[in-house]
C-alpha cells in the first residue's frame, strides 16, 4: 500500500517533470497511511516547488493539499468552480483539519457537489480551465 505509493511519487519526480499528476494516489489505502502520504506529499511539494495537479474524490483531502481546488460536475465533466484555499502553511503536523475555516470551505465543497441545478461553468475551454486553476501558485 504506502510503500508501493512511494515509490511510484519517488519515480514520476526522478523524470524532474514540471508537473506532477497524480491521479487518487491514495485510495487504495487506509486512513492512517493515507494522512501520511499526504504529510509527505506537502513535505516534498515544499522542497521542490512543482506544480502537482492532484485528482480526488475526497473533499478533505483536496482541502488539506490544495491552495486552489477545482470542482467538477458530472456528466459531462467541467469545472463548477475554483476555489482558493487559503489555510496557512505548513498544514502538516497542525490542526488545520480541525479549524472553523477548513469546516467552512469543505461544506462549500460539499454543497457545490449536492447542487444538480444547472450553472455558469468557469469555462468550456480547457486553455480557459487550466488558466483558472493556474493563476499564482501550485498544489
Amino acid at each position: 500500500g504506502g510503500m508501493k505509493q512511494r515509490v511510484a511519487i519517488a519515480r514520476a519526480l526522478a523524470y524532474d517533470p514540471e508537473v506532477l499528476l497524480m491521479d487518487e494516489p491514495f485510495a487504495a489505502v487506509d486512513a492512517q497511511t493515507r494522512e501520511s502520504l499526504q504529510d509527505e506529499l506537502l513535505r516534498i511539494w515544499e522542497k521542490t516547488g512543482k506544480t502537482i495537479i492532484f485528482v480526488t474524490h475526497s473533499i478533505e483531502e483536496a482541502i488539506y493539499l490544495a491552495d486552489r481546488v477545482a470542482v467538477m460536475s458530472p456528466n459531462p465533466g467541467k469545472i463548477r468552480e475554483v476555489i482558493d484555499i487559503k489555510l496557512p502553511r505548513p498544514r502538516y503536523n497542525s490542526d488545520v483539519r480541525a479549524s472553523a475555516e477548513f469546516g467552512w470551505i469543505r461544506h462549500k465543497v460539499r454543497n457545490l457537489l449536492q447542487d444538480g441545478g444547472e450553472e455558469t461553468f468557469i469555462s468550456n475551454s480547457s486553455q480557459d480551465v487550466s488558466e483558472a486553476i493556474f493563476q499564482d501558485t501550485a498544489l
